[in-house]
């Protein structure tokens, strides 16, 4: 146990370091021109020491914000918070792109029979089988399940079964919501990742690269490696950029990563502050009713 402390200890440490050295030296892992380069990305991207200065990031700014001011997790929160929202406000018109591509198929399928369509100008065009439209459908559900986890959970959407955090008092539900968010959101998320990045990348270049791979060997590796981009579908005129998936996977498990910090950060502070500053500074979206009621306030107020 004293050995994992220490070594938990050390990483911290010198996660500045590591900092400063990615910092310093940009070409060494972002010039992809050189192969090198590619697999120190590849290496470090779901290594110990990116981990860390995640970690480091994280204490260094609950500490300030703790120790020193407040206003600053508040800030961070609606940093994040605003990300999500950002970014999952943008993702949801995948909905109705969905809607649509798979209502302009059936027609020109079943009314037309039209076998493939076309878009852009003649001579350019980007020409596929209904087929393959019809498949690409997946991408826009993935876009929404995977980009709008967090935008949803801001704005309060997912199903919650709340039989104990019902019962309990204002500030064991923030006890409850700081745990949650540091046991189980930050440790699941950080396994998935793990995980996902490797797959990812052994769909996007060869030799393959691996979860427990070393450095070295992957240096050793950066000799023959070549871009090989996952072009294979289900069906022969079926979709065929089944690595955009992969991707979304990975961009899923950061944006929930970012987000338990943001949960904990917001917990933290309502448990401090009370019930006076639940919902503080949260931006969700109103729907029609909600938002004339609203206006009737601020008019009613004038008055």
């Amino acid at each position: 146990m004293i050995d994992f402390i220490l070594w938990v200890l050390q990483n911290i440490a010198l996660a500045p370091y590591h900092v400063v050295m990615a910092v310093a030296n940009p070409g060494a892992w972002l010039n992809w021109s050189d192969p090198e380069a590619m697999m120190r990305f590849i290496y470090y991207g779901a290594s110990v020491e990116l981990f860390f200065v995640f970690l480091t990031t994280v204490i260094v700014i609950t500490g300030l914000g703790m120790a020193w001011k407040r206003e600053i997790l508040w800030w961070g929160v609606r940093i994040l918070e605003g990300f999500a929202n950002g970014v999952g406000r943008v993702a949801a018109w995948a909905g109705l792109l969905m809607v649509l591509q798979q209502v302009m198929i059936v027609f020109l399928q079943r009314i037309f029979r039209v076998s493939e369509i076309q878009l852009g100008p003649l001579g350019t065009a980007f020409s596929q089988d209904l087929s393959w439209w019809g498949e690409e459908l997946k991408l826009y559900n993935a876009l929404v399940v995977t980009l709008c986890v967090t935008y949803t959970y801001v704005q309060g959407g997912h199903v919650r079964v709340d039989l104990v955090y019902s019962a309990v008092r204002f500030r064991t539900k923030r006890i409850i919501d700081m745990a949650g968010s540091l046991l189980f959101m930050i440790p699941a998320m950080t396994i998935t990742y793990l995980y996902a990045w490797p797959f990812m990348w052994r769909h996007l270049i060869t030799p393959s690269v691996t979860s427990t791979g070393t450095l070295d060997r992957m240096l050793m590796q950066s000799r023959i490696v070549r871009w090989n981009v996952e072009t294979v579908g289900f069906s022969p005129n079926g979709f065929n950029a089944y690595f955009l998936f992969k991707i979304l996977i990975v961009l899923f498990c950061v944006m929930v990563m970012i987000q338990a910090v943001a949960v904990f950060w917001r917990s933290y502070l309502e448990w401090l502050e009370g019930e006076d500053s639940v919902d503080k500074h949260l931006d969700r979206d109103m729907t029609g009713d909600e938002a004339e009621d609203v206006e009737h306030m601020i008019h009613s107020g004038s008055t």
